[in-house]
């Protein structure tokens, strides 16, 4: 097989959207939440929840002249407005960062169909829903619960493991490999891309270009082997795929790949180590889930709930007053759904974890025309590694709650989480 010409000039067509940006410094100490907000900060990442409820009270929709110019809606209903809303805000780029891809991107955007707008975005999301059903996910579930127990079985004479890093991490990276066809061995790059898409968004965009460059290459690479040796996963199915009588355009192929890789290992990494940190140092509630195994998938969502991944960006299509405040044409908009999530006015007890919590509309998955694709999946993976770790691991504590460390950006979950074991 010839290789297809659709994926010579992918790379420098990725390269050419970030090249035509602009560039700023967006980090450094906050002067007031309300008006300077940065979610790159330390103290964000460690706990944001005491800052996202003063800001409920004092100032529901906050606003930043970082990023060059933002906005931050707290409240449920603001969060979910917005999310719906595709004819005034746009979804072509969703990590909300020093630089904005052009207009012209839209409706595709960068990674089809999260970084799409109507109409385009509801065919481009239709093509990956078969992979993502109920059906398709139940097939995955045994291989995923062997490897659940292949990781435990490697803590054999350790008193303190690395939840995150030696657990949590490798749960999605191994089935999205199996999903894509990539090699299982090559899980420790897929952790460099995730770190430099989402975690480094505030490099110099040289820096940011070249990083984002290795991605590309190494999805490149998966697709012209997939393209010599055709076989049954998703990336051979988004190479032959149709959309509008025609085979995708390379950028579609590879950006695709590219949300699911980087959205399908780091926000199901995110939820496995925040359920895991939340057992650890809630005794109580691992005791009642071992004793009532039944409760698991409740608490689950609650665990979804309370300390929800996702943050989603989006960008302002024109200027307009939106609920009071005056935005300006291309200021993003940063959907915090862990925010809607802690909002009183729509959860009882909003601040507690309660894992028996009967009703549970949370948007841990979003909202609106986006809401995640791989939810069946995510849930999957999550409920498999807790019924996996609760079965094998007798106990589980802090080691040192002051050595767990929490991812900065807009995907959040634990990065370090030493837990002592038994």
């Amino acid at each position: 097989m010839t290789v297809d010409d659709r994926f010579i000039r992918v790379e420098a067509d990725q390269d050419e959207e970030l090249l035509g940006t602009r560039s700023e410094i967006i980090t450094g100490p906050v002067s007031d939440w309300a008006t300077d907000f940065s979610h790159l900060e330390p103290e964000w990442s460690a706990d944001p929840y005491p800052i996202q409820d003063d800001l409920r009270q004092r100032c529901p929709i906050a606003h930043t002249g970082r990023f060059g110019g933002g906005w931050l809606p707290v409240r449920y209903e603001d969060v979910a407005a917005i999310a719906y809303d595709t004819e005034r805000f746009s979804s072509r780029s969703i990590i909300m960062g020093n630089f904005r891809p052009p207009p012209e991107l839209a409706p595709v955007g960068g990674s089809p169909p999260i970084s799409s707008d109507p109409p385009f975005h509801h065919d481009a999301r239709k093509l990956l829903l078969p992979a993502f059903t109920k059906g398709a996910v139940a097939k995955l579930e045994p291989a995923t619960r062997a490897f659940c127990h292949s990781l435990i079985d490697a803590f054999e004479g350790q008193d303190v493991v690395d939840a995150a890093y030696d657990y949590a991490q490798h749960i999605p990276m191994r089935v999205i490999a199996d999903m894509l066809g990539f090699p299982q061995a090559d899980g420790p790059r897929f952790r460099e891309f995730v770190e430099s898409t989402l975690e480094g968004i505030n490099l110099p965009p040289e820096e940011r270009i070249a990083r984002m460059g290795k991605l590309f290459d190494y999805l490149l690479a998966q697709i012209h082997d997939h393209l010599e040796r055709p076989r049954e996963d998703l990336t051979t199915f988004l190479i032959n795929v149709e959309l509008y009588g025609r085979k995708l355009e390379a950028d579609h192929v590879a950006g695709t790949m590219a949300l699911l890789l980087i959205a399908g290992i780091d926000t199901t990494w995110s939820a496995i180590g925040a359920s895991l940190w939340h057992l650890a140092k809630t005794p109580a509630d691992r005791e009642r889930l071992l004793a009532e195994p039944g409760l698991l998938p409740t608490a689950m969502e609650e665990f979804l709930r309370a300390y929800a991944p996702v943050t989603m960006a989006r960008l302002v299509k024109e200027d307009m007053s939106w609920h009071g405040a005056d935005m300006k044409a291309d200021d993003w908009i940063l959907l915090s759904f862990p925010a809607a999530n802690r909002d009183p006015a729509q959860f009882d007890r909003a601040g507690d974890v309660v894992i028996d919590r009967a009703v549970n509309r949370h948007a841990a998955f979003g909202l609106g025309i986006h809401r995640c694709v791989g939810s069946h999946l995510a849930r999957m993976e999550l409920r498999v590694a807790l019924e996996v770790w609760l079965e094998r691991i007798r106990t589980s504590s802090l080691d040192d709650p002051s050595a767990v460390r929490w991812s900065a950006g807009q995907i959040r979950g634990p990065r370090a989480l030493p837990l002592r074991i038994s």
